[in-house]
């Protein structure tokens, strides 16, 4: 884990990386996230790539087709994401 401001990544200083996108469904607009730190529904999460921005507050995810509250590091969850993205762009969690 690491402030992204520190490293030039894609985030702000206030965004902490949490996974990467390994896989996206355009109906439902669902994506596969391969989680390297923890998330819990209600986080605010921004998903950054070439030409993705999004922002948006994590709602509910699945892992293995079941709902779960929260997901640590090696899961493999899914989400429901408010516009397409793209495998390898990047998951922040956004911290005040």
């Amino acid at each position: 884990m690491f402030l992204s401001g520190q490293t030039g990544g894609g985030g702000t200083v206030n965004d902490v990386e949490i996974g990467h996108v390994v896989d996206f469904f355009a109906k439902p607009i669902v994506a596969g996230i391969q989680m390297t730190a923890d998330v819990s529904t209600g986080d605010l999460v921004r998903i950054k790539g070439h030409t993705t921005d999004l922002e948006f507050v994590l709602a509910s995810m699945q892992i293995d087709h079941g709902m779960v509250n929260s997901a640590a590091s090696g899961d493999l969850i899914g989400i429901k994401v408010p516009d397409r993205v793209r495998q390898g762009d990047v998951v922040y969690k956004v911290t005040e």
